[in-house]
Parts: C-alpha cells; sequence; structure tokens
C-alpha cells in the first residue's frame, strides 16, 4: 500500500488552488505556497512547469496514486480508441475508491482508499478490498452490512460541498451504487479545472 509522504493541505498550497474543495483547505485563507518563501513564488511556468503541475494535479486528486500507477493508467488510455485525455479520466473514475468517494459514502479520496482496503465495500455481491478494481457499467457498488453504522458514512453523506455526478446512481438509504456509464471530463465535478490535454502532452514529451 503506498503511503503519501507529504501533508495534504500542503499539496494544495504547492498548487496553489484547492484541489480538492474542502473547506478547511488553507487556501480559503493565504494563497500562497508553502514554506518561508511560498509568497515570492510568482514566476510564470515554462509550458513543461504547466504540464507538470497539471499532472501532478490530475494525479494527486485521485489521492495514494504513484507515478508508476498513474503512468500505467495513461498509457492504457493512449491505447483506447478515442481522446486520449477522456479516456484517461474515464479510467480514472472508474477505480473503486473513485467511484466510493464520488457517492458521498465517505468524506476524502484518502477515506475512500482506507475504506475499500478494510473489507466495507462489495461489488455485485461480491467482496472486493483492492481500491484500484475497475468498475463496469451496470456495476452495482454497496456497503457491506457490519459496516453501515460507521459514523464516516454519516458524515459523508451529510456533507454538503459537494453533489454526487449523475453517471451513479446512489441510493443513500440502502448504501448502494450503481455504475451507470463511463463519464466526460465534462461529467467529473472536480473543484478545480482539470487539464488532462495538458498531461497527454506531458507525457508526449517526457
Amino acid at each position: 500500500m503506498t503511503k503519501r509522504t507529504s501533508a495534504k493541505h500542503k499539496i494544495d498550497r504547492r498548487m496553489g488552488e484547492n484541489i480538492w474543495g474542502r473547506p478547511k483547505s488553507p487556501l480559503n485563507r493565504r494563497e500562497y505556497g508553502p514554506g518561508q518563501h511560498g509568497q515570492r513564488r510568482k514566476n510564470k511556468l515554462s509550458d513543461f512547469g504547466t504540464q507538470l503541475r497539471a499532472k501532478q494535479k490530475l494525479k494527486g486528486y485521485y489521492g495514494d496514486l504513484t507515478e508508476k500507477q498513474f503512468r500505467r493508467i495513461y498509457a492504457e488510455a493512449e491505447r483506447l480508441k478515442g481522446d486520449t485525455g477522456e479516456m484517461l479520466v474515464g479510467l480514472l473514475e472508474r477505480r473503486l475508491d473513485a467511484v466510493v468517494y464520488r457517492a458521498k459514502l465517505v468524506p476524502t479520496i484518502f477515506a475512500a482508499r482506507q475504506f475499500v482496503n478494510h473489507g466495507h465495500v462489495t461489488v455485485n455481491g461480491g467482496r472486493v478490498n483492492i481500491a484500484s478494481y475497475r468498475v463496469k457499467e451496470g456495476d452495482v457498488i454497496a456497503v457491506r452490512d457490519r459496516s453501515r453504522q460507521m459514523a464516516l458514512i454519516l458524515e459523508a453523506i451529510q456533507l454538503t460541498e459537494r453533489d454526487v455526478p449523475d453517471y451513479l446512481g446512489v441510493d443513500h438509504s440502502k448504501l448502494t451504487v450503481t455504475f451507470t456509464r463511463t463519464p466526460s471530463l465534462a461529467d467529473v465535478p472536480y473543484p478545480v479545472v482539470m487539464e488532462p490535454n495538458l498531461v497527454v502532452e506531458f507525457y508526449a514529451k517526457n
């Protein structure tokens, strides 16, 4: 299991954006990078820097993905027919931890990974404890009976800062989610602008 070595809030400040849209993000109070020189980091980014930041922002949004994992997903998106950036977003949104997070069964993407890894989720009636498991259209994801009273779930359902997207059919009374279709970039409710086209440019050149 991968481990995030830097503070989540520091990631927001390094990117200069509240990438998860959290009320407690330090960017809501100070819009500059971490460290004693953070306020002076206003230099214009090069094309490479812009592409790198777009890649780091998209990769960071999905939690504890390593560069190796993210590049593997990108390589798969590149092999699919269609726009590579759109395919990349579609593959990321089909991860089981991403679906659990989008459905508001947990408060953060990091909690979603742990929630899945600890065996609290089933897919089509069978327990799945792999966060990177890729769901298919029509799959039904559910919280196991013994996990339904967890405070984490009750907290997440009541969150007001994000909505459930329309490519998921969610029943919070039964704690079930149906993955109805693979979303396009425009369908995904990112709190900030994601630019997968720049990610494609980054990997094309590096």
